[in-house]
């Protein structure tokens, strides 16, 4: 019974994406917003207007517990609370299939990371 509930306390932490932000230039006092004002863009072409960088999204999950779709939303989040209302996306970096395998017989992490910048745009000129 006690390893039944060790294993649901690892699995609940296991799920947990963290994302680590390092702020660029000189920090600008911005107010959070809302997350679901955050916008995701693939390139930065995509983002069509002006912006400035705010800080250097870092992202890590175990990949058996996380989704990349977590990992964006766990981007969001911190985006939002730096004040920024978008987040260029990098790739996921996915663990190898050897280390997926491993980290299945051993009990082991396998983490899937991501990269993005947070951005504000600015107003059109």
């Amino acid at each position: 019974m006690r390893s039944l509930a060790l294993l649901i306390v690892a699995a609940s932490l296991g799920g947990c994406v963290s994302t680590q932000s390092s702020l660029l230039g000189a920090p600008q006092a911005a107010a959070p917003v809302a997350p679901a004002s955050v916008a995701l863009y693939r390139t930065a072409d995509q983002v069509g207007r002006p912006y400035a960088e705010v800080a250097l999204l870092n992202s890590s999950g175990d990949s058996m517990w996380t989704t990349e779709a977590k990992m964006f939303e766990s981007m969001r989040l911190e985006a939002a609370r730096l004040g920024a209302n978008g987040v260029i996306l990098e790739p996921i970096t996915e663990p190898s299939p050897g280390l997926k395998l491993a980290a299945a017989i051993f009990h082991v992490s396998a983490p899937r990371k991501g990269r993005a910048l947070a951005i504000r745009t600015l107003p059109a000129q």
